[in-house]
């Protein structure tokens, strides 16, 4: 199969014939689809990632596919099933999988991290009977891509771990795939939304979106400040969607008193926090790491309804040829950018409006 590999941290991101896998017991062999270019991919191929341990290397965690073959004891999928998988991919037997919390998964496996992802045309998942997602026929597989990583999570950090009430307001931090789906997330929850970026561009689709309020990211306290000011006293959930100590910080210092913090952007290493102002406004800080496969449907639902439109926010689909490029330049395109596997190499990039 064709796929992007590199075989050392930081080192050139090359498409090569390499070998297909083959479904683990319990497993599955998805045929990609697509799949979605994401910031982790990046923090995983700058060495930022723990489980990234052997090379060569494939990225890639967010996909959608068709089932080519099912491993041994598999029983809910057969080959011709239209499906998309959580980057997070559960073992099913773990204490914290029978509490239902399939998203911190002692055991859990990552495509892209613990083993090749799906920059590539075919991709191995382990326990496709607790992993696997089924799609509709009338979904999109670039809008089913989409979900696993970046929306999927955004859902969760906006639904069930921010817990946003129609009316509160919310800020994000950080308007790329995982910050413009929780702003389009959140505004359909009823809430107010104040969408925070460096680019005016990503501004402009956030307020696409739902935001009621832009505001350019600088330094110092600046943005807190003006967050406070938008929202009559600072935001009820404000969510860190990038990952930086800088946007950690303005997330936090952004709150009103009891206000509820999200972190969902990666923070490699220890981080400074303005722990001062968590005791003394009683503020909430909580994580959020994507969300489990059984939690879905309630997504989909919204999705066929078209409460929630995924594919709004896919500006770029691109080839295995220019997912290197693209990945050294994450964060350049506004957006969410699609990876069609099937597209020929001698095709050119498509940038939808």
């Amino acid at each position: 199969m064709r796929a992007v590999v590199f075989d050392a941290f930081g080192s050139d991101l090359q498409v090569r014939e390499v070998p297909a896998p083959a479904p683990p017991p319990g497993g599955a062999v998805i045929r990609v689809e697509a799949t979605g270019l994401c910031r982790s991919d990046w923090h995983g191929w700058q060495g930022h990632d723990p489980d990234i341990r052997v090379m060569p290397h494939v990225p890639g965690h967010e996909l959608a596919g068709v089932v080519e073959v099912v491993g041994a004891g598999v029983g809910s999928w057969r080959p011709g099933d239209r499906v998309t998988v959580p980057f997070v991919c559960a073992c099913g037997s773990c204490a914290a999988c029978a509490a239902g919390d399939q998203q911190v998964c002692e055991r859990q496996t990552q495509p892209g991290f613990t083993h090749w992802g799906s920059f590539a045309e075919y991709v191995a998942i382990e326990n496709a009977d607790v992993n696997l997602v089924g799609l509709p026929d009338e979904m999109a597989f670039s809008t089913a891509a989409s979900l696993g990583c970046r929306f999927a999570t955004a859902f969760r950090a906006v639904v069930a771990v921010g817990r946003v009430r129609p009316g509160e307001w919310v800020a994000v931090h950080g308007c790329g795939g995982v910050g413009l789906s929780a702003v389009m997330i959140a505004a359909a929850a009823g809430a107010r939304v104040i969408a925070v970026d460096v680019s005016a561009q990503a501004l402009d689709l956030a307020e696409r979106f739902g935001a009621v309020a832009g505001v350019t990211a600088g330094g110092g306290s600046e943005v807190a400040a003006r967050v406070q000011d938008l929202t009559g006293g600072g935001a009820h959930v404000s969510i860190d969607s990038l990952g930086s100590p800088q946007t950690c910080a303005s997330s936090i210092e952004s709150l009103r008193r009891r206000g509820r913090h999200v972190q969902v952007g990666l923070l490699p290493g220890l981080t400074s926090l303005p722990m001062n102002r968590v005791i003394g406004h009683e503020l909430e800080i909580l994580g959020s790491h994507g969300m489990a496969a059984h939690a879905y449907p309630a997504m989909l639902e919204m999705v066929a309804g078209g409460l929630l439109r995924p594919d709004l926010l896919i500006t770029r689909t691109i080839g295995l040829d220019e997912a290197g490029p693209a990945l050294a330049a994450i964060g350049s395109v506004p957006g969410v950018t699609m990876i069609l596997p099937s597209i020929p190499p001698s095709t050119p990039p498509s940038t939808l409006p």
